[in-house]
């Protein structure tokens, strides 16, 4: 099997990389935390450089490619810690790519594409503990529509957003339905995330919403797996920087005398977390090439993709942190905010307990248990 990635997916990883280099320096990351922790204009870059579409057909205006590229640019966003969610405009748009009707797709793709419009999934509930099938949120046809009622927390970037993805018991069972913001009946109440990136309580009181699809259990797995892909890859960004800082700090900072890193003992601590780098950026992989396997296959994927990055975050984070010392969680020091973004990547879409608890679930019936 060839594991190399090809020339164009090359290119693309060198024109993001080179855009988070030239572009997007702790200064700028910064300026836009202290701004509330969303900037439209940086959105609207990547949106140039065609992120926002990577997921979207041509023929709606995105660049139609897979997951192998989407998991390249995440990682390179993932080195910067971006704050914009572009992991969103991926959840989307393959989403919208693959369950909405063509009036849906014909309306929204192409402005999702070329970053016009911000589409985000609203899909956690504070009952729900992160089950998908556990859904509180109601919709009801009114007047030839639909109009949705609930409460969804923690949605990204969710008072600057101009659309929801949001899941609804309809009937008895669960569809996915969009809202836009500027809806009546919405209101969004937004706050900072430990990362420094921005979320919001989203309140829907009987709001206009577009149908998108009635197997909404179906398609919100399917959106929670994009997401849960696009997390691992820029978590695999997050620690590959990270193991850059612990070590270019080990070897600047001396103790007796000498660099720390000639201490054996700490030397040890770094091979353990490159044993972890190297296995999260295994399963990022792995992740990554399940996407557009059977849902069952893929689910049972991410699910224990999720569980070794959150295992490897939480491993590679914490020790970084050991190895600088004090300075590991100054605000002054970037170091900090990789810390920060890989101990929010660790909960998001699902802690690694409950992935675990996911992965044993669906090993029943090959855990080699006998009768």
């Amino acid at each position: 099997m060839d594991f190399d990635f090809s020339d164009d997916q090359e290119q693309l990883r060198d024109a993001v990389r080179k855009w988070v280099d030239r572009s997007y320096d702790f200064d700028r990351r910064r300026a836009a935390v202290k701004a509330g922790g969303f900037d439209r204009a940086t959105y609207g870059e990547l949106a140039e450089l065609g992120l926002a579409g990577l997921y979207i057909p041509e023929e709606h205006g995105g660049m139609g490619m897979g997951p192998v590229e989407g998991m390249v640019v995440m990682e390179e966003l993932g080195r910067g810690i971006v704050l914009e969610p572009l992991g969103q405009a991926l959840v989307a748009g393959g989403v919208l790519s693959g369950y909405a009707p063509d009036a849906v797709k014909s309306a929204w793709l192409p402005k999702i594409a070329a970053g016009e419009a911000l589409v985000v999934l609203a899909h956690q509930e504070r009952k729900a503990r992160w089950r998908l099938d556990v859904c509180a949120a109601q919709a009801a046809q009114q007047g030839g529509g639909w109009a949705v009622s609930g409460t969804k927390s923690i949605v990204p970037a969710g008072d600057h957003a101009d659309a929801f993805l949001v899941p609804a018991t309809a009937g008895g069972r669960i569809a996915l339905f969009l809202v836009e913001r500027a809806a009546s009946g919405v209101k969004a109440q937004g706050y900072n995330t430990m990362d420094g990136g921005r979320a919001a309580e989203v309140a829907f009181s009987n709001a206009p919403a577009t149908l998108v699809t009635q197997d909404g259990l179906t398609a919100l797995e399917h959106a929670v797996d994009v997401g849960i892909a696009a997390a691992c890859a820029e978590g695999v960004g997050v620690i590959d920087k990270t193991m850059a800082l612990t070590a270019e700090y080990m070897n600047t900072r001396k103790q007796f005398g000498v660099p720390i890193a000639s201490f054996q003992a700490l030397r040890h601590r770094m091979a353990d977390m490159k044993m972890q780098q190297e296995l999260a950026r295994s399963m990022s992989y792995y992740a990554s090439l399940k996407l557009n396997a059977p849902a069952d296959e893929r689910r049972r994927a991410l699910a224990r993709a999720k569980y070794q990055l959150g295992v490897a975050m939480r491993f590679v984070g914490q020790n970084s942190v050991q190895l600088h010392g004090g300075i590991g969680v100054t605000d002054e020091y970037i170091g900090s905010h990789y810390f920060k973004k890989l101990t929010q990547l660790e909960l998001t879409y699902g802690d690694t307990l409950h992935h675990l608890g996911e992965v044993s679930a669906r090993m029943q019936d090959t855990a080699g248990v006998f009768a």
